[in-house]
């Protein structure tokens, strides 16, 4: 079968309009998701300050409805466990510890992460755990610049932990 001129021009002017329309649609459902992403970002980067203030209450309740919406983002995990362990609510704090460590398993090569994580689990009494942690630590061997006294800190927690076991 064969297509005629105006079959061809009929046949050519549809493509074109599936894809203009295509990407008007694609455009608009960019820019939602854009404003979605920045209102979050601007939430996250409230709590952030807020915690940096010292105000862990409004910071919490910033973290938890950034939670609300992503609560798979490492980042914001970890922000809600420094902040609840602000708050005093350690046990809180684990859970978010862990939940950051479990979307991304690579938070083990992290220092300050782990020691955090250590500091944590040695609080709520999970010395089984804190132990395991804190002797990944110790391999290391090397203090990170934000902390140079952390070999000592491991030590510390290590035989804090083995001691209330």
């Amino acid at each position: 079968m064969t297509f005629n001129e105006p079959v061809r021009k009929y046949i050519l002017s549809g493509i074109v309009a599936f894809i203009l329309v295509g990407l008007i649609v694609a455009n608009v459902m960019a820019s939602k998701q854009d404003e979605k992403f920045a209102a979050k970002e601007a939430l996250y980067n409230q709590a952030a300050q807020l915690q940096a203030e010292g105000k862990f209450e409004d910071a919490w309740e910033a973290i938890s409805k950034v939670l609300k919406g992503e609560p798979n983002s490492e980042i914001a995990n970890y922000l809600a466990a420094i902040i609840a362990a602000n708050k005093g609510d350690l046990k809180q704090a684990t859970i978010y510890m862990q939940k950051t460590l479990d979307i991304n398993p690579h938070k083990v090569e992290d220092p300050m992460f782990m020691i955090q994580l250590g500091e944590l689990f040695v609080a709520v009494e999970r010395y089984d755990d804190a132990k395991t942690v804190l002797l990944r630590c110790q391999e290391w061997g090397w203090a990170p610049e934000e902390m140079p006294n952390y070999q000592e800190h491991v030590a510390t927690l290590l035989a804090q932990s083995e001691n209330l076991q």
